[in-house]
């Protein structure tokens, strides 16, 4: 799905938010050595997150989800929205130039933990909402997906995260309806 792949500055959260897969329920953020993984991969050590952040990098991650999935039209529910406010007033940033005198949004110095991953989400939200690509991240609308893709649609009004699986299965749940025959197993 490389073409679905959000760009540099938005996929830390894409991946994030995708450490959920909820069609399997494989959740990679489900122990202490998830986290670390995670982490690593990723190239937040720095950090020194531990298992004390978990539970809340989870809900930052299912907040960034709703968010997302806002991208396609629907509201920010309002405890998602409240979840996200909490948690990023927790993480400041610091405005930094560049050698080419550029403005960076960084994390403050010296913070750890979540604080300081929140602090690198929001500055990369913040860094693609001034290129105009933050909207362009998007959670699938299948109820049984929302995996967070990038749009890369022209119009910029794509739905689902493939439209071979998800688009395919949601024309064909239309399709029945319409002709008055409900999904099989009432799926």
């Amino acid at each position: 799905m490389g073409d679905r792949e959000a760009p540099e500055s938005l996929r830390l959260v894409q991946e994030l938010v995708n450490t959920l897969d909820i069609e399997s329920g494989t959740d990679g953020l489900a122990s202490p050595a998830d986290l670390a993984r995670f982490a690593d991969h990723h190239g937040l050590a720095r950090y020194r997150l531990g298992p004390a952040d978990l539970a809340e990098l989870r809900e930052v991650r299912e907040a960034l989800r709703a968010a997302c999935t806002a991208h396609t039209g629907t509201a920010v529910p309002p405890e998602a929205a409240a979840s996200l406010e909490r948690l990023l007033s927790a993480a400041p940033l610091a405005l930094r130039l560049d050698s080419r005198g550029a403005a960076v949004l960084r994390p403050a110095p010296g913070l750890t933990g979540l604080p300081a991953l929140t602090a690198q989400l929001a500055a990369r939200i913040a860094t693609a909402a001034g290129e105009g690509t933050w909207q362009r991240l998007k959670a699938c609308e299948a109820h049984d997906c929302r995996w967070v893709y990038y749009d890369r649609s022209p119009a910029g009004r794509s739905r689902w995260c493939s439209m071979a699986v998800c688009g395919s299965r949601a024309k064909m749940r239309t399709y029945r309806a319409r002709r008055g025959q409900g999904p099989p197993g009432g799926s």
